[in-house]
């Protein structure tokens, strides 16, 4: 509005300086009660032309929820000359990393947003902020609070349902993320750095965005203003209905940077389905690895465009290798929907469930073909303890699982093992749980099986250990 008012006031200064008469009419001057009313016209019309956002917020704001979160972590000592000491504690001066005895029980705090889909208090929010979470607290609008339960969780899709005791609730209206388009205006409600029921507002900048670890997802990008503490909560359309769950921002320093992402709903209501129905979620399976198709690829196989999804391997007797798929096949539809980059092909397998049929469109050397595959079931792999069996617990004393695809995005590795829980040797040592085990014995570990070969000697073996942002080699000795 400043911008308006400037201009109106220099017009108005530059008709008396080039020395315009001026006829006074109820205290104004004529021309410019006319300036005034040709400007009131246009400033109306924009006005009208606004979204109505206050409308979004005091309708459905009610229906969106601050979630409070409580659980225990594993803590060294901290200062003390046990730390300073250690030969290893340079390496991690002003990290969080610190040497010395066993780790003990530390209290730990987060919280993030949701929102009510169901009168009868079924919730939905991101798994990350209930990840770990020994006690999860709801808190409504009003005030009221309640403790919730987990009914489960999915982080291939990063989808969480939460369930209180309560009746009547408000609750949100869901829509159909199709029929967004980009340049639409979109509502974000959640509890930004815990300031509850803040809105902000902005526009879908892109539909179907695939982000490095979330092959599942097929993300709504905006520039929407989110923030640590809006994770979990909606993003409405212009009609006041839900078409995705806020979930993450692309950012160097931590805060929003105008990219936010947005779980589209469809996909969270799948998943929400199969938690109340069954208590745990399946994603089906084809069993390939595809790439990008660039330019030089599209060209070096005689597409027409760079388009598609390139298969560079088949799993055996996997669905994919049962239809007849083989590398070099180029996959161009799935299931009657396009397939413009390879990582929309993981969405839409992602999507489906095991058992389902679907119809594969492919070029194969510069030739149509279509194939019909059955899905599989995608195995999740389990939270393995490497000290479960056996004297790897004596040998070792580290309990520890695969990382999921977002912890691997946050700690910015391909693969690695999350240490569970830490004692005997691997403590001293100066392992802490928490921290990622990326090499053992100067070869990257993948999974648990690679930990138990590159210790299954005696004598001692070096960890390459990753905390935050920092990493160093932990020599490990073997009983």
């Amino acid at each position: 509005m400043q911008p308006r008012k400037t201009v109106a006031a220099l017009a108005f200064a530059a008709a008396f300086a080039a020395g315009a008469s001026a006829t006074y009419y109820a205290g104004q001057p004529a021309h410019a009660a006319g300036a005034a009313a040709n400007l009131a016209a246009p400033r109306a019309a924009n006005s009208a032309a606004l979204p109505d956002f206050a409308s979004i917020a005091q309708q459905y704001g009610p229906a969106v929820v601050n979630i409070a979160v409580a659980g225990t972590r594993k803590a060294g000592m901290r200062g003390g000359q046990d730390d300073d000491e250690h030969p290893l504690s340079q390496f991690f001066r002003g990290t969080p990393f610190r040497f010395g005895p066993p780790p003990s029980e530390m209290p730990t705090q987060g919280q993030g947003s949701g929102f009510i889909v169901g009168a009868d208090g079924l919730i939905l929010t991101n798994a990350h902020v209930v990840q770990g979470a020994t006690e999860v607290t709801v808190k409504l609008t009003d005030r009221r609070e309640f403790r919730a339960k987990v009914l489960g969780s999915d982080t291939a899709t990063d989808i969480a349902v939460l369930r209180i005791d309560a009746k009547n609730l408000p609750a949100v209206k869901l829509g159909d993320p199709a029929q967004t388009r980009a340049g639409d205006w979109v509502v974000a409600i959640g509890s930004p750095f815990g300031f509850e029921n803040s809105v902000s507002a902005g526009i879908v900048s892109a539909k179907g965005r695939s982000l490095p670890g979330d092959a599942y997802v097929p993300f709504i990008q905006t520039d929407v203003a989110v923030n640590p503490g809006n994770s979990g909560g909606p993003l409405f359309n212009l009609s006041g209905e839900v078409i995705g769950i806020n979930s993450q921002i692309y950012s160097r320093s931590g805060g929003y940077q105008g990219l936010s992402f947005a779980i589209p709903i469809n996909v969270a209501l799948k998943i929400k389905d199969q938690i109340v129905a069954t208590g745990r979620v399946s994603h089906a399976r084809l069993g390939v690895s595809v790439q990008e198709i660039n330019q030089a690829l599209a060209e070096s196989f005689g597409l027409k465009q760079a388009a598609g999804a390139l298969v560079s391997s088949v799993v055996p007797d996997s669905a994919a290798a049962r239809a007849g798929l083989q590398p070099g096949d180029v996959i161009t539809r799935f299931d009657g929907k396009p397939i413009g980059a390879a990582g929309e092909l993981s969405a839409l397998v992602g999507q489906a469930s095991p058992g389902d049929k679907a119809k594969l469109e492919i070029l194969r050397k510069g030739e149509p073909r279509e194939l019909s595959a059955t899905l599989g079931a995608l195995k999740a792999e389990p939270a393995a303890r490497a000290s479960a069996q056996g004297q790897d617990k004596g040998r070792l004393g580290l309990s520890v699982r695969p990382l999921t695809p977002e912890e691997r995005r946050q700690a910015k590795v391909t693969g690695g093992l999350l240490v569970q829980d830490v004692g005997g040797p691997a403590a001293r040592a100066g392992v802490q749980a928490g921290d990622v085990i990326v090499m053992a014995g100067g070869k990257p570990v993948q999974n648990v099986d690679d930990l138990r070969s590159a210790t299954a000697g005696t004598g001692s073996v070096a960890l390459l250990v990753q905390r935050g942002d920092a990493r160093v080699f932990v020599p490990l000795k073997l009983g």
